[in-house]
Order: structure tokens, then C-alpha cells, then sequence
């Protein structure tokens, strides 16, 4: 579960907030419908957008709480249990012709 300051990647585009897959922001408010308040900025430090969001919406790639990176893995894995169990076959059919590689 999301938690507060935690940085989170965009896995949706935003195009009226002008940002894209791949954005990443700062959790800064959790609100009581399952909603998070995120904060996106520029490379100074200014705030360039305060979107509201879905979990769905985002993954989270720095916990705060714990203060770490999550990794590779933990970040595929986290974005294959999103997908229908379709797709999270073809994800392991490509994993699996990688690893024949």
C-alpha cells in the first residue's frame, strides 16, 4: 500500500497536466476514498503539477518508510500483477525466451 513521501512513476499519461508515462512525484496526501495526492516537480525543485490519483495510476519505486529503491524485480513484478492473466502469460512467455537467450 502506497504510503506518504513514497515516490511513485506515472503509468498513465496526463496530457493536461503535461506529463507522461514515467513522471515521477511524491506522494504527499492519502485520502480516505483509496485516493493520493501527488506532487510532481521540476529538477529545481518546483512544483510543476498536483495531481490527485488512483493507485492503479502509479507504482511505487522508492518506499519512504524503509528507505530504499525497489528493484527491478520487485518493480516487474508489481506491474505484471496489474495486467489480465492474458497478458501475464505473454510476459512469461518473453521472460522464458529470454532466458533460452
Amino acid at each position: 500500500m502506497p504510503e506518504l513521501f513514497d515516490v511513485v512513476e506515472l503509468l498513465v499519461i496526463l496530457p493536461d497536466k503535461n506529463l507522461h508515462v514515467g513522471a515521477r512525484g511524491a506522494i504527499v496526501e492519502r485520502y480516505d476514498d483509496g485516493t493520493y495526492e501527488v506532487e510532481f516537480s521540476d529538477s529545481y525543485g518546483e512544483t510543476i503539477a498536483l495531481c490527485v490519483l488512483s493507485s492503479e495510476q502509479f507504482l511505487v519505486v522508492w518506499q519512504a518508510k524503509e528507505r530504499r529503491w525497489l528493484s527491478a524485480s520487485e518493480l516487474l513484478a508489481a506491474m505484471v500483477e496489474r495486467l489480465s492473466e492474458e497478458r501475464q502469460q505473454q510476459v512469461l512467455e518473453f521472460a522464458r525466451s529470454l532466458s533460452g537467450r
